[in-house]
Formats: structure tokens, C-alpha cells, sequence
């Protein structure tokens, strides 16, 4: 592991902390692989029930990393290593607790979408601009969540939800007061982990089963091969990424 993903198994519990913090928890390369590559390790580890996903410092995640995937878009790539992760912590079948400290935003936001369960801090806040940016981010997972007219709400004017509004229409499970955020979701983890953890792991298969669509997502991943790289995607993305600080920049998964 390297210091940009902190990792810490505790009672049946893996904590795993985004470390970017002067990016804000933007995902590069080199996280995108680090998210991959323990995820992995964590399916194979018997001793692990649970795993919790946040961010150090003030931010949960805000994206892809925008400069990185500008760079690999004009020189011909695919610039989709975030997505990447996303679908492999939406594909892990062990359950996923997000405990969102702050934004969560494009890529950011999926990632969150693409956990189990969601508790925020009243100071998290979610966007999804994919729109915004010209490609579609999550469209086939946060209907069922949300519901369709709000999921469409938030990706067709990609603004910003707070976590008042996020608790209200379900984003979240629920808004805990910043400092009490990781004693709340540590509670949490540890009653999952107290389950048997084969009756867990196949209950998380059914809801999925039961709530997911396999075509919406390969229809989503259909779209982003058709739209990323387009004049209007790269337009949008590049004059996104002019209006944002170096510091700052980032992007959203698809």
C-alpha cells in the first residue's frame, strides 16, 4: 500500500481512508490502483466483515483527479481509472459503509452511491455533474436510492445537495454531527461485523439482485465509451478544468 489510501483492520472491521488531502481525496492513477488492489485483498480475507470508506482531512472525495484525466483524454486515452474503482467497491460483496466527512462530488459522489450505507456529517454535500461535463454519472445507481425524479433532478441540473436534503430524500441513512461521525459508523460496522458473515454477504447479493439493473449499467457504461472523448465532452471538461485551482482539480467517475 502506499500513503494514498491508509488502511486499518480493527475486530472484523477494514477502515479505509482516501489520503489526498491537498487534492481533496482526488483519485489519480496511482489511488485508483491502490482502491483496486485492497479491495481485492479485503475478498479474500476472511477475517475482514466489514469495510468502511472516507476521507482524511475536510473532504470524502471530489472526483478524479482533473488534471491527470485531462492529460490522458488529449493524448488519446480513456481517463477512466475512477470509474474503475467505483465499480469495484460496487462489485465487492462484503458490505460498504461510506462515512461521508465533507463534499462528495462527480466521482466522489458514485463512490459513495456505490457503498452499502451512507452516513454523512451535517457538513458532507453531494454533486453529480456529469452532465455538466458532458458524460452521465450515476444514472443507472442512483434511482434506486433516491427515487427516479429525484435521481433525474440531480443529474439533469448537476447541483449541489446538502446534507439536510440528502438525509431527507435517502441519499443517506443518516446525517451525524461531525465529530460523533466515525463513533456512529464505527457502532455500525461493528454490529454488521457481528452478523454471520455468510448470511450477510448473500443478503447484500439478493438486495442487489433485487434492486439493481444489469442493463442500465452496461447502458450507462455504453454511453460514457460513446461520449467521452466527444467535442462537447472535451470542450466542457477542458474549460472546467481552466475554471478550477490546480489545487482543486477534479472530475467526475462514469
Amino acid at each position: 500500500m502506499t500513503d494514498v489510501l491508509i488502511s486499518d483492520l480493527r475486530d472484523g472491521v477494514a477502515w479505509l481512508r482516501l489520503n489526498r488531502q491537498d487534492k481533496r481525496n482526488a483519485v489519480d492513477r496511482e489511488l485508483a490502483h491502490a482502491i483496486i488492489s485492497k479491495i481485492d485483498e479485503l475478498e479474500e480475507d476472511d477475517d475482514v466483515h466489514a469495510v468502511v470508506l472516507t476521507g482524511n482531512g475536510t473532504s470524502f472525495c471530489a472526483g478524479a483527479d482533473m488534471t491527470e484525466a485531462l492529460g490522458v483524454l488529449e493524448s488519446g486515452g480513456r481517463g477512466d481509472g475512477m470509474a474503475q474503482a467505483v465499480v469495484r467497491v460496487m462489485t465487492f460483496p462484503k458490505p460498504v459503509i461510506a462515512c461521508i466527512n465533507g463534499p462528495a462530488f462527480g466521482g466522489g459522489a458514485a463512490l459513495a452511491v456505490g457503498c452499502d450505507i451512507r452516513y454523512a456529517s451535517e457538513r458532507a454535500s453531494f454533486r453529480f455533474p456529469g452532465a455538466n461535463y458532458g458524460l452521465v454519472v450515476g444514472g443507472s445507481q442512483l434511482p434506486r436510492i433516491v427515487g427516479m425524479a429525484n435521481a433525474k433532478e440531480l443529474i439533469f441540473t448537476a447541483r449541489v445537495v446538502d446534507a439536510s436534503e440528502a438525509e431527507r430524500i435517502g441519499l443517506v441513512n443518516r446525517v451525524v454531527a461531525h465529530d460523533d461521525l466515525e463513533d456512529a459508523v464505527w457502532e455500525l460496522a461493528r454490529q454488521i461485523a457481528d452478523q454471520s458473515p455468510d448470511a450477510v454477504r448473500w443478503s447484500k447479493a439478493v438486495i442487489d439482485a433485487a434492486t439493481s439493473s444489469d442493463k442500465g449499467i452496461a447502458l450507462e457504461a455504453e454511453a460514457n465509451r460513446a461520449l467521452r472523448g466527444s467535442p462537447d465532452h472535451m470542450s466542457r471538461f477542458r474549460a472546467a478544468t481552466e475554471q478550477v485551482a490546480p489545487a482543486e482539480q477534479v472530475a467526475p467517475a462514469d
